[in-house]
């Protein structure tokens, strides 16, 4: 058997046509949407597509003035696409991990810039991170996602969820932070000595805490933003 040609390349990664899930992954950073409608995106993930799609950047008012605000304020706001159509849709985020989660009436809290791609039926709402004044991944802000259906989010590597216990706080560093559960709310702490310990302008002397029931994933990687926030309340 011939080895290394161009014909067993294509066979060993040629994408699947048997397979017709709403949202699979072909690999671990390939996420395929099989599209019947309508899909939210991450803007720029799209990285092929068979069929009629046509793709629309989000309007500044599709989800209120609540949400033009937010935006006007953290200059970046999320950046989310409309597809619509029919076909085969393939996305990735610069290689990084993707993980499909089910909603199923409940609610999470996703990192703005980990935010891969979600079906119509979840409702979505930016949310403001609260006093952060530090540099953090993906700008100032979080989607809060609800209801039912698929979302699909990104890590760099494999993540772990870390589970929150009352009377038992998890800190995180906010640039390893991807994702929480839908009914905590992060208060952000300082500790000058470890930022002096660790020798570092921000990182891990800002830290999140979350207090409370629930779980918070955390990825093995720092990514770390270029844009600096400014202390923001709310």
């Amino acid at each position: 058997m011939a080895r290394y040609t161009i014909e067993e390349f294509v066979q060993s990664t040629v994408q699947d046509e048997s397979a017709n899930d709403y949202f699979q992954l072909e690999n671990d950073r390939m996420l395929e949407v099989n599209l019947d409608s309508m899909v939210w995106m991450k803007a720029g993930a799209m990285v092929a597509y068979v069929g009629q799609i046509k793709f629309t950047r989000e309007g500044l008012l599709d989800k209120g003035l609540g949400s033009l605000l937010k935006r006007s304020v953290t200059g970046e706001g999320a950046k989310l696409t409309k597809a619509e159509g029919r076909g085969r849709l393939y996305l990735a985020d610069s290689g990084k991990t993707i993980q499909i989660l089910r909603l199923e009436g409940d609610a999470i809290f996703v990192n703005g810039s980990d935010l891969l791609a979600f079906e119509p039926t979840v409702d979505w709402e930016i949310k403001m991170m609260k006093k952060l004044a530090a540099m953090v991944s993906g700008g100032f802000f979080n989607v809060r996602l609800s209801g039912t259906g698929l979302i699909a989010i990104t890590t760099h590597f494999e993540p772990i969820s870390l589970r929150v216990k009352p009377g038992q706080p998890v800190r995180t560093d906010p640039n390893a932070t991807i994702a929480w559960s839908g009914n905590l709310q992060p208060e952000f702490k300082t500790d000058v000595s470890l930022k002096s310990f660790f020798g570092r302008g921000s990182g891990e002397s800002i830290q999140m805490e979350f207090n409370g029931d629930g779980f918070v994933v955390v990825q093995p990687y720092e990514e770390v933003s270029f844009q600096h926030a400014a202390a923001a309340g709310g």
